[in-house]
């Protein structure tokens, strides 16, 4: 099966995406994950992605989209993945298409998750991270056990620059802008499931495995 998840920043569909991962051994794929993997291979196609950010442009959705398709062609992809966070625009979405067309492959559900901007606030702005190990906190729902200080290895956590609210509703304008036209996009398609993400992982969970097992049937 091959899924698609959409959702803010701060909205958990990788959570979600790495859950489901595991019980049914799709790969999640972030767009993200591979530009840095490609760029820290140091390939010719990784050496200009590194180029183009460092230059403070944004990288061709035509380079995205081939990373995506080299990716969904390896063996573990073959009884369905996970797109975390891609495609993220309509040109995107048309490329993803011709990506179809090509490979004679489908989507077979899109997943939009929700929360109010309060809520992602909250989660996002709270979040700390390891300086040395990249771990992940949260003062309020996963707090380390000494303020400031990583469990696993000692060191020091800090408020990321994008986790500030100003980065975070710049971004959240951005999504808005060229995402929002994507969930239209399925809905009319017929694809488009939404999720109200705004409680705790465990309860919404079984809520995305039921939408997951009914159109596995």
């Amino acid at each position: 099966m091959n899924l698609i998840f959409l959702g803010k920043q701060g909205v958990g569909k990788g959570t979600y995406a790495s859950r489901l991962a595991e019980r049914y051994k799709w790969p999640k794929i972030s767009a993200g994950d591979l530009l840095r993997e490609e760029i820290a291979k140091k390939s010719p196609m990784g050496r200009e992605i590194e180029s183009v950010i460092n230059s403070g442009h944004l990288v061709k959705p035509e380079q995205i989209s081939a990373l995506i398709e080299k990716r969904i062609q390896e063996a573990d992809c073959k009884n369905g993945f996970i797109f975390d966070g891609y495609p993220r625009s309509m040109e995107q979405v048309r490329l993803l298409e011709g990506m179809q067309k090509k490979l004679g492959m489908k989507i077979d559900l899109v997943v939009n998750f929700t929360a109010s901007d309060k809520v992602l606030l909250e989660r996002l702005t709270g979040r700390r991270t390891c300086r040395k190990c990249a771990a992940i906190y949260h003062i309020k729902n996963i707090p380390p056990k000494v303020p400031g200080i990583c469990d696993k290895c000692g060191g020091e956590l800090y408020q990321r620059d994008d986790d500030t609210e100003a980065a975070i509703r710049v971004r959240w304008e951005e999504y808005d802008r060229q995402t929002k036209p994507l969930i239209d996009y399925y809905e009319k398609k017929g694809m488009l499931a939404e999720i109200d993400a705004s409680d705790e992982v465990d309860k919404i969970m079984p809520r995305v495995l039921e939408i997951i097992e009914k159109r596995m049937k």
